[in-house]
């Protein structure tokens, strides 16, 4: 069962806020019902939402980190827009582990998104809507966000396994090389994450 219940919600939201100086209202509501959102997202959509709600995702995300970001920036390079369909889709910063019970991974949780800074408001700009990671985002990161009103979420690190249950598929769309950090559609059901930066650029890390 995936989804995001009242504990898991409060947790989550802690685990955002244990670096951040004062976020109370974060913690506030955790028993609020999540707004439920269908991949990829609109404009529309992200326009409503505001940083520290609690979210589920449905639909594709596509996994990528550090190497494939590298890759990835160097083929916007080289062709002037976005590759392999994702213009208006959602990354998330993750390297799933193998198959497991079943399932498509054993474990797919966030990576620390900082780590992706040095890519995110290029790829903004070029067209991602919103990212999947964990922690704080760079200044510049959160200028981007405003700049092409797109959003940040952030998922709770320590709960791989339980993330996992939420994949229905996946399948390698390029950078198969990279194992764990290839590109790679999966798709989703009820994906628990709340908004770490909104459109207007409110961060629950206090930044």
């Amino acid at each position: 069962m995936c989804g995001m219940d009242t504990s898991f919600d409060m947790h989550q939201r802690r685990g955002a806020c244990e670096d951040a100086a004062n976020c109370p209202d974060v913690l506030a509501d955790a028993a609020r019902t999540p707004i439920a959102l269908t991949l990829p997202l609109d404009k529309a959509a992200l326009a409503g939402l505001r940083a520290g709600d609690a979210v589920t995702l449905t639909g594709p995300l596509y996994t990528l980190r550090d190497a494939g970001h590298l890759r990835l920036l160097e083929e916007l390079h080289e062709g002037g827009s976005l590759p392999y369909g994702l213009a208006g889709q959602t990354l998330f910063y993750a390297g799933p582990t193998p198959p497991a019970a079943g399932r498509p991974f054993g474990a797919v949780g966030p990576t620390t998104a900082s780590r992706m800074d040095f890519a995110a408001p290029e790829l903004h700009h070029a067209g991602i809507v919103a990212t999947v990671g964990k922690g704080r985002r760079s200044e510049a990161v959160r200028q981007a966000c405003i700049d092409t009103e797109s959003v940040y979420f952030a998922a709770v690190g320590g709960a791989a396994a339980f993330l996992a249950k939420c994949v229905e598929s996946s399948h390698t769309i390029s950078y198969d090389d990279l194992g764990t950090e290839a590109l790679r559609r999966i798709d989703v059901v009820q994906f628990p994450v709340f908004v770490g930066i909104d459109v207007r650029g409110r961060d629950v890390y206090g930044a």
